[in-house]
């Protein structure tokens, strides 16, 4: 017999302002850089041997934290949840940051679900042109200085595709340096998806054409060199919503 209880904490909210101190912080010397770590309440995946590599707050208006990645093509620094979300099983699934870049060039930087998140995570997709190659299968928003366009993209990438457009992507917003954007995915339980940036219903695709329903994600706000030049992303805020799952 199989029963759902539903008598619990329903709701699954993760949620961080990088208002914090040390539990954030990280500097060049410590041990958390040599493994996956932790960053609040989320999980810390990448490079973090590397020197440039890490999380520290800074000191700006509501608390931002500087997510740093590497000077490495293809690899850098994400924060998120394990790869744990469902949409059939955990759906609606919201994942909102407001995010901010110091500058544009040399760069990718996405925002929304993998379904890869390994201790020295690399980039969930590569960009050429108007060309978004699969690393991994994902949906979220992308900024990558490797487009032709300078817009934010909107990518959906199942298991089964190998690439997109990035034309058919792509956002009427651009990310502007030094200021921030806020941006938010909802994936529903059938697999379709909203992607919003300030409040503009940018993107709607159907069932089961953003994920698929039963493959495990993790969100992330993660950031990834493209040349010699490290990158970053400034996230102000980062929360994660989900349903429980209540199968025995």
């Amino acid at each position: 017999m199989t029963i759902n209880g539903m008598g619990g904490e329903g709701k699954i909210r993760i949620f961080d302002d990088f208002l914090g101190g040390a539990d954030v912080a990280v500097s060049d010397t410590d041990a958390i850089k040599t493994a996956a770590g932790v960053a609040g309440p989320f999980a810390m995946y990448g490079s973090l041997a590397e020197t440039d590599c890490g999380l520290v707050l800074l000191g700006k208006a509501n608390g931002y934290a500087r997510v740093t990645g590497t000077n490495e093509d293809g690899f850098g620094l994400a924060i998120g949840t394990e790869v744990s979300l469902s949409a059939a099983l955990n759906g609606t699934i919201i994942v909102e940051a407001r995010v901010e870049m110091q500058a544009l060039t040399a760069r990718d930087t996405f925002i929304g679900l993998v379904a890869t998140a390994a201790d020295d995570i690399a980039e969930p997709v590569s960009c050429s042109t108007t060309t978004i190659t699969k690393v991994c299968a994902c949906t979220g928003f992308l900024y990558s200085s490797q487009l032709t366009s300078a817009a934010w993209h909107m990518p959906y990438i199942l298991a089964s595709d190998t690439t997109q457009t990035s034309t058919d992507v792509v956002a009427s917003q651009t990310p502007v340096a030094a200021e921030s954007d806020l941006l938010r995915l909802e994936v529903d339980l059938d697999g379709g998806a909203r992607w919003y940036i300030n409040g503009k219903l940018e993107q709607s695709v159907g069932a089961g054409e953003a994920v698929t329903t039963t493959t495990l994600m993790a969100a992330i706000i993660g950031t990834f060199g493209t040349t010699t030049t490290v990158s970053d992303v400034d996230v102000d805020y980062f929360l994660v919503e989900a349903s429980r799952d209540w199968s025995r």
